[in-house]
């Protein structure tokens, strides 16, 4: 289980960004400049490529096998978005945000939803 994190065959960022100083952007610009040999799946409702690869509207619109999902979107989208991982079958979410547990009661709401949501799926 831990090969798929650690030597992902396809990586999807969720929060994926045509905006070059964004973190959406670096994510990707890493992937491609650190040599990452795999699939690379930007996520985006709005934007057609960034960085030269095809993006998609959802994780749920990207191929199947997606290994790793790096998550840099706002906390109050995560929820949805892990639910939507666990049905496309991922088993591995890195997520880049604040707002959860440690901004008080509402984010900690949050924080409670999508680790359950995780948990459902074996995530």
């Amino acid at each position: 289980m831990l090969e798929s994190l650690f030597r992902p065959k396809a990586v999807a960022v969720i929060g994926a960004s045509s905006k070059e100083l964004s973190i959406g952007n670096r994510v990707i610009r890493n992937l491609i400049d650190f040599g990452f040999k795999g699939r690379i799946y930007p996520v985006n409702p709005s934007a057609g490529e960034i960085r030269g690869i095809p993006a998609y509207r959802s994780i749920l619109d990207c191929p199947d096998g997606v290994d790793v999902v790096h998550m840099v979107i706002p906390a109050k989208f995560v929820p949805q978005a892990v639910d939507d991982c666990g049905k496309k079958g991922v088993k591995h979410i890195i997520i880049n945000s604040g707002g959860f547990g440690e901004t008080g009661a509402e984010g900690a709401a949050i924080e409670k939803d999508f680790l359950e949501r995780a948990r459902r799926y074996g995530i």
